[in-house]
C-alpha cells in the first residue's frame, strides 16, 4: 500500500513532464507558423540592372531553326513587358499569364510587345502554357531573369496563409495545372524601356502566386519612349 502511494507522485510528475513537453512542442510549432507568415525569413530580392539583363542569352522555342540571341534585342526599339515564369505547369503562373495577356490590346496600342521566359523546356509544358499567355516565349537557361540573386521558396510556402489564399483564388477562377518541372525559384515581371531607357518596373514574386499589379504594368509601359529605327 505504501509503495503504491509513493508511486503516485512519480506518475503525476511524469504526466506533468509529458504535458510540458507537448505544450512546448505546440508552442514551437505555432511560433514557427507565425514566423513563416511574416517576411522575416523571405530572401530579399536584388535589383536586376539593365546591363545585367540585356546580355542574357535566350533561345527561341517552337521555331524550325533554334535561334540564340541577347535579350536586349527584345526591347531595343519599343521596350517590352516580360514575365519570368516560375513554372509553366503551375496553375498560379497560368493565372498571372492570363491576366497579363488581358493587357495585350492596350500594349499593342502602345506598340509594346509582351514576352515570357522559362527556365526549362519539358515535354509540352511551354506549348500548354501558350494557351494562357498571348506572347512569344523564350528559354533562359542561365536563369538571369530570376536573379541576380535567385530566390527560392521551399516547404515554408505551404504554411503561409497568403499562399493558400492564392491557391484558393486561382482554383475558384478555374485554373488547374501539374507538378512538372522546377518550381521553387521565384519568378517576376519586368517592364523595360526602349534602348537604354532602363528597367521601369520590376516585380519580384514574394511567395507562390504573388502577382504583379496590372495597373502598374500599364503605367510603366506608357512611360516607354520608342527608339528610332536607326538608333543603336
Amino acid at each position: 500500500m505504501g509503495s503504491e502511494m509513493s508511486s503516485l507522485p512519480d506518475l503525476e510528475l511524469f504526466t506533468m513532464g509529458m504535458w510540458s513537453i507537448g505544450l512546448g512542442a505546440i508552442g514551437v510549432a505555432v511560433t514557427g507558423i507565425l514566423l513563416a507568415n511574416t517576411d522575416l525569413f523571405l530572401s530579399k530580392p536584388e535589383t536586376a540592372s539593365l546591363e545585367f539583363l540585356e546580355t542574357t542569352k535566350l533561345k527561341s522555342l517552337g521555331e524550325a531553326e533554334e535561334r540564340t540571341f541577347k535579350a536586349g534585342e527584345l526591347w531595343k526599339k519599343n521596350g517590352a513587358v516580360i514575365m519570368a515564369v516560375r513554372r509553366p505547369g503551375c496553375f498560379l503562373c497560368r493565372e498571372e499569364a492570363s491576366e497579363l495577356s488581358s493587357l495585350k490590346p492596350q500594349l499593342d496600342r502602345l506598340g509594346v510587345p509582351l514576352y515570357a521566359v522559362v527556365k526549362e523546356k519539358i515535354g509540352t509544358e511551354v506549348e500548354d502554357f501558350q494557351h494562357y499567355f498571348k506572347g512569344e516565349i523564350f528559354l533562359d537557361e542561365t536563369k538571369k531573369f530570376y536573379g541576380p540573386h535567385k530566390r527560392k521558396m521551399l516547404l515554408m510556402g505551404l504554411i503561409r496563409l497568403g499562399v493558400w489564399q492564392n491557391f484558393l483564388r486561382a482554383w475558384k477562377n478555374g485554373y488547374s495545372g501539374n507538378l512538372e518541372g522546377e518550381g521553387f525559384i521565384l519568378g517576376g515581371v519586368y517592364v523595360i524601356g526602349a534602348g537604354k531607357q532602363g528597367v521601369l518596373l520590376e516585380h519580384r514574386e514574394r511567395e507562390f502566386g504573388d502577382k504583379v499589379n496590372l495597373q502598374s504594368v500599364l503605367e510603366a509601359a506608357e512611360k516607354i519612349k520608342p527608339q528610332a529605327a536607326d538608333t543603336e
